[in-house]
């Protein structure tokens, strides 16, 4: 991007927007406040979604089939996949627009921000149309039979062509967070959870549509995210100029460079719930429709894990922008000690809790017990699997997504299938829970320490920096490549 004089300054907001925004403002003051604040605002939109699908749940299981439940669990973990990717996207996005306005460079993070959501498009279409003829052969390997399998498939030919409204909402709230918006970020999916709080009780259960109810009210949930989400990058920060193919050309190398294996690290979870939901399904529908049960109360008593990982991206992108490694591994730390804190007291609300919650969504005696067991046992996995969460944001942002992959696909297959396997063998459904909450824990260790390294070695070489590839108001980090520096030149 040539330094024209029509390209605003970050002192001087582009004709349009508010003042200061698009500031770095996560380059000073505590960083454990900037975590918690993210956390929190970030915790509320995506809490308020995963409330929604519970109770969606709930209003499903009101109609006294136990197959519908069961249809939502295989229904939910093919969803898993397209929404990983979307995730990954969003990852890129974020910290390649972090990374350019830590480092001043407002110009570049209106263009990365345009050519993100572009990105963001084509890849959910892509999967959307690769995957719509096939899903219902693929619900069949999950498990999935007769009435179960037609439901789910129903459900699925409903929702999937809605997922690129779903990444245009994601694409938007990763931007905001990069330009430290969390207020607005946070209102992408609560404004989301809002309308499907209001529609699902009345398609699902009024209007009598049952599962295909819940799929429309998804659709129209997720229209609301994108319209909402583009209004707050483009009407009110200017955060976005005019898509081009210039600019898309330019962008794609280094979205993908991070895109790719976010999405690879992603959807290694997916994968790893669905080899549990293919061994669960040989405990019958009952073990699957507590899976689906767990499914959803995993993100509602876990939610601020998942918003930790998004709030800490920004952070760290920010001030690797701004060359401030110091802050960098401050970050970290800071969200280890939330995440342990937070788990510890959730863990146990949910052990205390266990049988109200096992016996609410009209599960038989053998799904509430493996409801239970999780509740008692199994979610204090989570203090490892919220540590690699925490390592798997900060490889994104530090240049090496590969080690995002690498550890989010040991602990799928390696941390999951022997475990789950060995488990199930020996102890049924409750077994196959059990093995996973084990394979977690030596994967989110391992994960945290390569974080940390990770850090000192970028702290490390830049006080012994390489001769700068280019020139520019501020040296860029030492993992940028030479497309980037060009890229990033004022």
């Amino acid at each position: 991007m040539s330094g024209d004089d029509s390209t605003p300054s970050p002192k001087q907001p582009a004709p349009g927007r508010r003042p200061g925004a698009g500031a770095a403002r996560l380059v000073e003051g505590s960083t454990l406040r900037h975590v918690a604040v993210m956390t929190g605002t970030g915790s509320i939109g995506l809490v308020a979604v995963f409330v929604v699908d519970l109770l969606n749940l709930f209003y499903i299981s009101l109609l006294g089939e136990q197959e519908l439940a069961a249809a939502i669990g295989y229904a939910g973990t093919m969803m898993f996949f397209m929404t990983s990717a979307a995730v990954g996207v969003m990852i890129a996005g974020s910290a390649l627009v972090a990374r350019a306005v830590g480092a001043g460079h407002m110009g570049e993070a209106r263009r990365l921000s345009a050519s993100a959501m572009v990105y963001m498009v084509a890849t959910t279409g892509a999967l959307s149309l690769a995957l719509l003829p096939f899903q219902d052969a693929l619900v069949g390997l999950l498990g999935a039979t007769g009435r179960t399998r037609a439901i789910a498939d129903q459900f699925l030919w409903i929702v999937v062509p809605s997922t690129a409204l779903l990444g245009i909402g994601m694409a938007a709230s990763g931007v905001l967070r990069a330009v430290g918006d969390a207020r607005r970020a946070m209102w992408v999916t609560l404004g989301g959870g809002i309308a499907t709080a209001i529609l699902d009780p009345l398609f699902i259960l009024l209007m009598g549509w049952g599962v295909e109810g819940a799929a429309y009210v998804s659709v129209i949930s997720r229209l609301f995210m994108a319209v909402y989400g583009i209004h707050a990058v483009v009407r009110v920060h200017g955060l976005a100029e005019p898509p081009s193919v210039d600019g898309f050309r330019r962008d794609v190398g280094p979205l993908s460079a991070i895109a790719v294996p976010a999405i690879l690290t992603n959807i290694a979870t997916p994968f790893g719930n669905g080899y549990i939901t293919f061994a669960l399904a040989s405990h019958g529908d009952a073990a699957v429709a507590a899976w689906a049960v767990i499914g959803r109360v995993i993100p509602v008593a876990f939610g601020p894990l998942f918003a930790l990982t998004g709030a800490i991206g920004p952070i760290i992108g920010q001030n690797v922008g701004a060359l401030r490694f110091d802050r960098v591994r401050q970050a970290i730390a800071d969200s280890l000690k939330l995440t342990i804190a937070y788990v510890l007291f959730i863990w146990a609300m949910m052990a205390l809790a266990r049988h109200p919650i096992a016996t609410s969504f009209g599960l038989s005696g053998e799904g509430a017990e493996v409801v239970s067991f999780f509740c008692l046992y199994g979610a204090g996995s989570f203090i490892f699997i919220g540590a690699l969460f925490v390592a798997n944001a900060s490889f994104n942002n530090l240049g090496a997504p590969l080690l995002s992959t690498l550890f989010n696909w040991g602990r799928a297959t390696l941390g999951t299938v022997p475990f789950v396997a060995l488990g199930g063998e020996l102890w049924g459904a409750v077994g196959v829970l059990g093995g996973q909450a084990v394979g977690s824990i030596a994967f989110g260790v391992a994960a945290l320490f390569f974080a940390f390294r990770q850090v000192r070695r970028l702290a490390e070489r830049q006080e012994c920096p390489a001769p700068p590839v280019a020139p520019g108001p501020r040296e860029l980090p030492p993992f940028a490549r030479a497309e980037d520096a060009a890229a990033l030149e004022p």
